[in-house]
């Protein structure tokens, strides 16, 4: 494994003991077919974001003062937030899922890894396209909102279906982690992590479909239907997110001062938690309170289990890492900004009392910080699956300017909700009181603008990247 590369300095100094070749994290570069395929799953990705950035400059007008005035409802404010979330959320974790399981998996079920592809990028322009195909009700269930039209819901049950070909593709094609592990193996580990958790995931998914009555309607059904699923699947999403900050440090010449041993067991408790959800169905049904409250208490303790231990570990790695050079700039960046939005969503999750904004403040940190993550993966990777390198100021300042625009749209909202601003409401539904209130919205508008700007360069540099191909780099 070569020591040198996109990392820099391989031989970084682990306090007085120097990291070996093989305790480098890092995965070597796949044949061309599976290029191909992370390449595909990435372009559905990036796709995805674009519509999702069409939806949320309406989105953000639509809850901003004054300007909201100017949108004609507020059902169209819960259409856009139906397919902003769906894309931006859904979508682009799928997609980057299926981009790092394809780049590191074996030359077998190639068929199954395709077809998964396509039916989850015909799943998400059936959703897309949903809210200007017919009527289109918005129903706010939380993790997965659905537009009650038959165009969004076929596409959902497709997506669905592609997502679950992916997963299966991951253990059909598995990667052997012997007893002697190295940076490489601890990486597979986490990687296979998020499979399991996501195959439970959809374990729950289907227990619930089993469970909930048909009769029920709106809200009611898909809020049943959506919640334990919904639950689980953070974990794979989290697990993602852990690969991607021991990765990206090595990218950075700022390696973990951590073991490969370590870092497995790491992803090791990040994953213990998900074998607990099949229990909570077992012994509470989908239709009770308690049922709820343990999925509840499931994602908020267990799943908090390998934050702070990697989180402090990677305090310790950039404070004794070099600075950034060209290469390594925008990873850096998207790195810190990922490490600084998660730990605040997780930090404001605490500030929870209800119903208010500060909900979609906490998951707003949350979720950024795992896309931060995923963004600055997507850029080491691009010269591996043969497109150039992202260089350049855009790219330097991309994952600040989006991380920056998020935090101000968060703190903007903790702000409003410490004045009881209600969540999931646009326009006069907000009822906006008093100065704070509208000074908190204003900010959480801004910031979200400001976001947007971030998110579109993201597609603006990789597309750069993709369109001026280059040799693939080892």
């Amino acid at each position: 494994m070569k020591t040198e590369g996109l990392a820099g300095p391989a031989g970084f100094l682990r306090g007085a003991r120097e990291v070996r070749a093989v305790d480098r994290f890092d995965l070597a570069t796949p044949a061309a077919e599976q290029r191909a395929m992370a390449a595909g799953w990435l372009a559905l990705g990036i796709a995805a974001l674009i519509g999702s950035g069409l939806f949320s400059v309406l989105l953000v007008l639509a809850r901003t003062p004054h300007v909201a005035a100017l949108i004609p409802g507020v059902d169209f404010f819960h259409v856009a937030l139906v397919v902003h979330v769906d894309l931006s959320v859904l979508v682009w974790f799928v997609s980057m899922a299926g981009m790092l399981w394809s780049f590191d998996s074996a030359r077998r079920a190639p068929g199954l890894g395709w077809l998964a592809l396509w039916a989850t990028a015909i799943g998400t322009v059936l959703m897309a396209a949903a809210p200007f195909i017919g009527s289109a009700r918005p129903v706010m269930s939380n993790y997965v909102p659905v537009l009650e039209s038959p165009v969004f819901l076929y596409g959902l049950v497709v997506f669905g279906a592609g997502f679950a070909m992916l997963t299966l593709r991951s253990f059909v094609a598995p990667v052997r982690i012997g007893l002697a592990l190295d940076g490489s193996d601890a990486l597979r580990f986490g990687l296979r992590a998020a499979a399991v958790s996501a195959a439970i995931a959809l374990m729950a998914m289907a227990w619930s479909w089993a469970e909930v009555p048909r009769e029920l309607e709106g809200k009611a059904y898909y809020e049943l239907l959506f919640w334990g699923p919904g639950h689980v699947i953070q974990f794979t999403w989290t697990l993602l997110m852990l690969v991607a900050w021991t990765w990206l440090a090595a990218l950075t010449g700022s390696p973990l001062p951590l073991s490969p041993r370590i870092v497995v067991l790491v992803y090791g408790i990040g994953l213990a938690s998900v074998f607990v959800a099949p229990l909570i169905y077992l012994n509470w049904s989908v239709l009770s309170v308690e049922h709820q409250k343990m999925m509840t208490w499931l994602m908020r303790f267990g799943g908090g289990l390998a934050i702070l231990p990697m989180v402090l570990a990677l305090a310790v790695a950039l404070l004794r890492g070099p600075r950034a050079s060209d290469r390594t700039r925008p990873l850096r960046g998207a790195l810190i900004a990922s490490l600084v939005l998660f730990t605040i969503g997780g930090g404001i999750g605490f500030l929870i009392k209800g119903s208010d904004v500060r909900v979609p403040a906490h998951y707003h940190g949350s979720i950024v910080g795992v896309t931060l993550a995923l963004m600055g993966l997507a850029y080491a990777l691009l010269p591996r699956l043969g497109f150039a390198a992202p260089r350049g100021r855009l790219a330097d300042w991309q994952p600040w300017l989006y991380g920056g625009g998020q935090l101000l749209h968060i703190l903007g909202l903790v702000w409003s909700g410490g004045y009881g601003v209600q969540r999931k409401v646009a326009g006069s539904g907000q009822v906006l009181r008093s100065t704070q209130e509208v000074i908190g919205m204003g900010v959480m508008g801004f910031g979200g603008l400001v976001a947007i700007l971030g998110g579109i360069a993201f597609i603006l540099v990789v597309l750069r990247s993709m369109r001026a191909r280059g040799e693939v780099a080892e």
